[in-house]
């Protein structure tokens, strides 16, 4: 029993992960309509960057910030130079884009920084009081981060204009424009706002699956079928996913099917979702009169 307790404490952990990267699909999702497939390759370079800020000497905490700021800038700069231009083109052109943003990501981390596994300090000490034999204090914290950052955006997009803003230009953009919001300017703090996302999830899966180019391939996977699960333009409905798939990935994986097949069960989750429920279950269901 306590090794079942133990096993669902831990999927919570790395569902929090997932759940943060779900929320930043999620946000891109609202604002293009399409899946950014580099996400995963993005939330890796900036995990990379805080590493670099971390060997020149700055405080955890120091670089932490910084390197959410650089990731803001750097997804607001990618939304600008290469996405907007992107807006009239052709479905399959943009999901080139995305795989080209990921293979341009990827590889200049391997190049900048090497393939050599290196590891990554936890913010949380592994001795805090509030770590226990069935979860350590790095998945209490990172469960914390996962559920302060919900309820931050939450409260932005619920309460501030700036927020409203942001949801009406994703929702209507041609309505928003004719009350006088800048739609251009909201997808790009949409996208800015995904990328700091992005990287404060690769800061807090990093001290556990070490800092590789290839660090984030399984989690995007993972974060993409919580994504589905939740419904793809729901951030409430992804972090559920998120959690969900968390648990089922390390029950799954320790009883089931064994660590070596634990990935299959995010494809299996992705089609079953699909077939059974494309719109998941907290998304929205979209009915076109013709």
């Amino acid at each position: 029993m306590n090794e079942l307790l133990h096993q669902t404490l831990s999927g919570l952990a790395t569902g929090g992960i997932y759940a943060s990267v779900a929320l930043a699909l999620v946000m891109i999702y609202q604002a293009t309509h399409h899946i950014n497939f580099a996400q995963g390759e993005m939330a890796m370079f900036s995990t990379f960057l805080a590493w670099m800020l971390l060997d020149a000497g700055l405080p955890y905490w120091g670089a932490f910030a910084l390197t959410v700021v650089l990731s803001f800038v750097l997804a607001a700069a990618i939304e600008f130079a290469v996405i907007r231009p992107m807006h009239s083109a052709p479905e399959l052109s943009v999901v080139v884009v995305f795989i080209g943003l990921l293979v341009i990501f990827h590889s200049l981390a391997g190049w900048l920084f090497g393939y050599t596994i290196k590891t990554f300090p936890s913010p949380f000490p592994a001795g805090a009081w509030y770590g226990s034999q069935l979860m350590s204090a790095h998945e209490v914290g990172a469960i914390f981060v996962a559920l302060v950052m919900v309820a931050l955006l939450f409260s932005f997009f619920r309460f501030t204009p700036l927020g409203l803003a942001m949801r009406a230009a994703a929702q209507n953009a041609n309505s928003s424009r004719l009350v006088g919001i800048s739609v251009g300017r909201m997808l790009m703090l949409g996208w800015g706002l995904a990328g700091a996302i992005g990287a404060v999830a690769g800061m807090m899966v990093a001290p556990v699956v070490f800092l590789d180019p290839n660090m984030m391939t399984g989690v995007l996977l993972y974060a993409f079928a919580g994504a589905l699960i939740g419904g793809i333009d729901n951030p409430v409905g992804a972090v559920l996913g998120g959690f969900i798939v968390g648990v089922l990935e390390n029950l799954m994986g320790s009883y089931v099917v064994g660590t070596e097949l634990k990935l299959t069960v995010a494809l299996v989750l992705i089609v079953g979702v699909l077939i059974v429920r494309p719109s998941g279950l907290l998304g929205k269901k979209i009915v076109t009169r013709v």
